[in-house]
């Protein structure tokens, strides 16, 4: 019995087919939606935890403020950080290497080419603290970094902008004002959690921008690599501890810097993209909802032009539970039908996205199920009304319909 039912629900869809289109569409849509945003925002998360993994789990940094990673707060800035700071926390006995960091956008050119990108005035430790190789040349020694000289590494992407194919070793690029010599350059990295290229940028001479390019002696930041053997809540502890004595913060005084691990970034960067990914995903949904008001209203139509034929097969001795059964069924093959049409899709659009932004591909077969299975309830809950009003239909009355 049931499976006639399905069959002539098959039937009834497949004669009219542009009907069937236009009912099954705002599931399509909706089911797609939802499939593509989750998808994408877990290959995102994926994306996030990855870069965060490749900057080491033992690396910490250190700020001037309490704003961390958060929104900057209110109230006078505090006071920054210098070279002494750094080189306090590098003897640390829980810490490899220090690195002071002091960040710019400047314009560097190099004959027609030119580019704005980030500078950051720091020492050789850097790229020791960060796990950032050289793909060729070599980095600043120490008598450069102590004397401020005009040298720098590129980034692979500043490379190509300034130089295309051709080795930039050797030449000489003008950052700001200063005409700086080209020692080496960086391993490509990629895009970095936010979507930025981490690329994009130019390494120099901490006191090189601090003279040359900022006039002052302030450091931005100080980037810390701790022991493997040093856990992240010990090394933070040890860090605080220093900057606390060279600031002079009372014992009553709370602190005015911050120190983060790359746990707190990839927790705080997971936690917004899943409510980014949950309100993408609220919206979308909303289209499951106009679909079910649709196939409701198509049913509806459906009942109204298939009077007569309901009237005969009640008139013949087929009950209300089967006339109710029929339309119910109908009603849910079209939902069901528009659910896998919109999982393909979404899992096509979420593939190409994938590829466009650069992520990795992660589809969820508990989703997948869920909007199946979703698609399926709105089927029901949308398709018993009609259902439940042909079933009440007089065969009389319903055999005079013309």
């Amino acid at each position: 019995m049931l499976w006639e039912t399905v069959t002539l629900a098959f039937i009834t869809i497949i004669r009219n087919k542009l009907r069937t289109f236009l009912t099954v569409l705002g599931v399509v849509i909706g089911v797609a939606a939802v499939i593509a945003m989750v998808t994408i925002g877990q290959g995102s998360s994926q994306q996030v935890n990855a870069s965060v993994a490749a900057l080491g789990t033992n690396v910490l940094t250190a700020r001037p403020g309490t704003r961390g990673f958060g929104p900057p707060t209110a109230g006078a800035p505090a006071p920054r950080f210098t070279l002494k700071d750094a080189e306090a926390l590098a003897v640390l006995p829980q810490v490899v290497y220090a690195a002071p960091v002091v960040s710019t956008t400047q314009n560097v050119v190099f004959g027609n080419a030119n580019a704005s990108t980030q500078v950051y005035g720091t020492s050789g430790a850097y790229q020791l603290v960060q796990n950032w190789p050289l793909s060729a040349g070599r980095s600043f020694d120490p008598s450069e970094e102590s004397a401020g000289a005009a040298v720098c590494v590129l980034g692979q992407s500043v490379s190509t902008k300034l130089f295309g194919g051709s080795d930039p070793l050797g030449q000489s690029i003008r950052v700001k004002n200063v005409s700086c010599l080209v020692l080496g350059v960086l391993v490509a990295r990629g895009a970095g959690s936010f979507g930025q290229d981490q690329d994009d940028v130019v390494l120099m001479p901490v006191k090189a921008v601090q003279r040359r390019m900022e006039g002052n002696t302030d450091v931005d930041s100080i980037a810390v690599a701790l022991r493997k053997s040093v856990s992240a809540a010990d090394g933070i502890k040890a860090v605080q501890q220093v900057l606390r004595e060279r600031r002079r913060i009372g014992l009553t005084q709370s602190d005015n810097f911050s120190v983060s691990d790359m746990k707190e970034l990839s927790n705080m960067l997971g936690g917004i993209n899943a409510v980014l990914t949950g309100l993408l995903s609220s919206v979308a949904a909303v289209s499951l909802l106009v679909g079910g008001i649709g196939i409701m209203n198509i049913m509806l139509v459906s009942v109204t032009e298939r009077t007569r034929e309901i009237g005969i097969r009640l008139a013949v001795g087929a009950s209300a539970g089967q006339v109710l059964l029929q339309f119910l069924v109908e009603a849910v093959v079209l939902s069901l039908l528009g659910g896998a049409i919109g999982i393909a899709l979404g899992l096509a659009i979420a593939f190409g996205g994938s590829i466009f932004m650069a992520i990795p591909f992660a589809p969820s077969a508990a989703v997948v199920a869920l909007a199946f299975g979703f698609s399926a309830l709105v089927g029901v809950v949308f398709g018993y009304f009609p259902a439940r009003r042909a079933a009440r239909l007089d065969p009389i009355e319903a055999l005079r319909h013309q």
